[in-house]
């Protein structure tokens, strides 16, 4: 029997994960932290669509983070930028380190040797800890730490937004993605703001595989 925990935001890249999940694993769990985000919404998404695909999901509270690394999606009074040679100020130091230990804990409670997650080297903002090499490295990490054979799994790691939107598509899950999901940083849900960071890469991907598609389907 194999099982997976995945990191789950109630955003585009990990509803995705979380459907190719489903598709893989004979069980399915999902993990959201709460680190007092900007958008206390990103929690109830999450917990609503996992309840919505019959998923158990577990909240965990990641609140020192913020109070660690202050930042534009913890701090209203920070804004959303990104400054030539520096990070985004939506980068977070130390999160995708510890919400994937965190989740390698629980995985190992409930018996799941799988941990999947959305990060991607493709389109990931710079950000050090979506790169496949921190992914490598933090795997052996885990596996050494806890003497448990932990498989981190990536399925975004090497697409970019539009090769993101087909496997949503060719997982059945486009529509699902598309009006349920919340990736913007303002805090609306489906399209968004249209104008944030992550909305305009979402918009640009979702635009380039329909247009793509309909290609496709002209010939």
């Amino acid at each position: 029997m194999k099982k997976a925990v995945v990191v789950f935001s109630g955003g585009q890249d990990s509803t995705t994960c979380l459907f190719w999940a489903k598709k893989h694993f004979n069980e399915v769990e999902a993990v959201t932290f709460d680190y007092n985000q900007r958008h206390r919404l990103e929690i109830d998404v999450a917990a609503s669509i996992a309840k919505e695909l019959d998923v158990p999901h577990t909240v965990l509270n990641m609140s020192l983070l913020n109070q660690l690394a202050p930042n534009a999606l913890t701090r209203s009074d920070i804004a959303i930028e990104q400054k030539e040679g520096q990070l985004p100020s939506t980068f977070v130091d130390g999160r995708n380190l510890l919400f994937l230990s965190f989740a390698a804990v629980l995985a190992k409670q409930k018996g799941a040797r799988h941990l999947v997650t959305g990060v991607c080297e493709t389109d990931f903002s710079g950000y050090p800890d979506c790169r496949d090499v921190f992914i490598k490295s933090l795997n052996v990490t885990l596996n050494l730490a806890m003497d448990y054979e932990f498989v981190i799994h990536t399925p975004l790691m090497w697409l970019n937004k539009a090769e993101t939107w087909k496997l949503a598509d060719e997982l059945g899950a486009l529509e699902f993605v598309r009006h349920k999901t919340l990736t913007c940083y303002n805090g609306i849900i489906a399209d968004g703001c249209g104008e944030c960071p992550a909305c305009v890469l979402r918009k640009r991907g979702l635009d380039q595989y329909m247009n793509e598609k309909k290609g496709a389907d002209v010939q």
